[in-house]
Parts: C-alpha cells; sequence; structure tokens
C-alpha cells in the first residue's frame, strides 16, 4: 500500500518534535515547508489536506503552471535561485523569496513590490561552501554587509533572516558545523544591524533537519521525507 503524505507527515512531526525537546525548544519555533518543487499540483492539495499551509517552490515557471486551482491562503516561498529578470514576477506571486543572493537582486525585487503596492518579506541566502554550483552571499567579500547596510532604505522590503544549504557530505558534522556558523553569523549581524530583525533561520532538509532543529533553525526545508522521490518531466 502506498504511504501516504499523511502519514509521512506524521513520521515527520515526531522526529520535530524530539529535536525540540532535545534542543530545549517549543515545538512552535519551527516551520515546516513542505518542498513540493517537481511534484504536481495533487501532491499539493493532498498535502493542504493532510493540514500543511507552508510550500516551498524552486522555479517561477513551475509554480506559476500549478497554481491555479490551489487555495489563495496557503504559503509558498520561493527557494531557488532567482534570475534579476523573473524578480517582479516572482515578488507578485509568492509569499516570501528566501534565496536573495545579491544587493542588485534584492533593489530589483524592492521595485517589483513597490509597484504592486506590497511589503516583500525576504530571506539573504548565505554560501557557506566552496561548492561552485552553490550561490548565495559569499562571506569573503563585502557584499553581504552592503545589503543589510542598504536594506532600511528599500521600503517594500522586509530581510527576516538567513537561509543555507549545507554542502553535500555523508559525514553529518559536516552540516552542523555548517547550521552553527550560519547561527553564529545571524547573531552577530543582528548585534551589527539592529534595525533589521533576523529572527528566521531556513536550514535543514529531509536529510539532516534534526540536526539543523538543534543548531536553531526555525524553517526546515522537506521534500523528498515528506512526497516521495521527485518527479522530473520526460525531456
Amino acid at each position: 500500500m502506498r504511504e501516504s503524505i499523511r502519514d509521512r507527515l506524521a513520521a515527520i512531526e515526531d522526529r520535530i518534535a524530539s529535536a525540540c525537546r532535545r534542543a530545549g525548544r517549543e515545538r512552535h519555533s519551527v516551520r515546516l515547508i513542505a518542498v513540493s518543487k517537481t511534484h504536481p499540483a495533487d501532491a499539493i492539495c493532498e498535502a493542504i489536506q493532510a493540514g500543511l499551509t507552508l510550500f516551498g517552490e524552486n522555479r517561477v515557471q513551475e509554480f506559476e503552471s500549478k497554481r491555479t486551482g490551489l487555495p489563495e491562503n496557503i504559503e509558498v516561498h520561493l527557494i531557488g535561485h532567482l534570475q534579476s529578470n523573473k524578480a517582479a514576477r516572482a515578488a507578485s506571486i509568492f509569499s516570501t523569496i528566501d534565496s536573495v543572493d545579491s544587493l542588485r537582486l534584492l533593489e530589483r525585487l524592492n521595485e517589483a513590490a513597490k509597484k504592486i503596492n506590497r511589503k516583500l518579506p525576504v530571506l539573504l541566502e548565505v554560501k557557506l561552501s566552496g561548492e561552485e554550483a552553490k550561490t548565495g552571499f559569499d562571506l569573503s567579500g563585502p557584499e553581504l554587509q552592503q545589503t543589510l547596510e542598504r536594506a532600511p532604505d528599500l521600503r517594500n522590503i522586509h530581510v527576516d533572516g538567513l537561509m543555507t544549504i549545507p554542502p553535500f557530505d555523508d559525514n553529518p558534522e559536516t552540516a552542523r558545523s555548517c547550521f552553527r556558523r550560519l547561527r553564529e553569523l545571524r547573531d552577530d549581524l543582528a548585534r551589527r544591524y539592529p534595525q533589521t530583525n533576523l529572527r528566521e533561520l531556513s536550514m535543514g532538509m529531509s536529510g539532516d533537519f534534526e540536526i539543523a532543529i538543534e543548531e536553531g533553525s526555525t524553517l526546515v526545508r522537506i521534500g523528498t521525507a515528506l512526497f516521495g522521490a521527485r518527479e522530473y518531466p520526460a525531456r
């Protein structure tokens, strides 16, 4: 018998609750982003029926193709890389942009949000590994600090926190070290830029979300453990 999303969610909830207890945290301090990228609208509807209301998508065009018919009261975050030329569309269809990786993109999103008269929440993606394929602010340069200095002047943007993806590594301590670095970076930046409320830490996925919770994550992005193997379109 096929295991339902409801069944998988129950198991994930137990693991989140256990990780929160180990860390001395309240369960409500962690939100689950159901990563529905590459899965059809039917899977999102099944997840909604199981009680989920917060979803993560990777691409503007993919989400546009399946958003018709979905309830308007769900929250959908863009968690994949966003090209500047798609900023206007992203600002109009997503609740939050979690993958801002440059000052230029933040400014484009501010312009787009201003045109539609909304205040757009965003997270700043930080690159904490040397992997070329990964995107995010590089801590060896000044752009992250420049972005946080500029952010208060962008009236249609609200920077809510940081996001990262750990290196691909079988050693769980590699992920733990990455998550701890992001939390320590957030704490340092919060002291240096008190005008910006960096309350969110988006870190942890299906294979390492418990470690992320132990290290302070407030948003865990869970796809495979919830929806099963990703469904890629035929080429």
